[in-house]
């Protein structure tokens, strides 16, 4: 097993931590296809909601002849 010769600085073990491999991407953003605004990937907005314009989706019920 790979063990360190010396014992690394607190500055170092910072740098690593610190260093653009761990720094988050920017959030993307896209318009809404209802109200045109700008809203985060994956998402309707509250104003589409509220407004009524975006119905979200229902789970159809299973009936008997499809478990058969």
């Amino acid at each position: 097993m790979a063990v360190p010769k010396k014992k690394s600085s607190r500055s170092r073990t910072g740098m690593r931590r610190y260093s653009a491999a761990y720094k988050l991407d920017a959030v993307t953003e896209t318009t809404c296809p209802f109200t045109h605004s700008a809203i985060r990937t994956h998402t309707v907005s509250i104003k589409a909601i509220k407004e009524g314009l975006y119905q979200p989706r229902t789970k159809k019920a299973k009936s008997a002849a499809a478990s058969a």
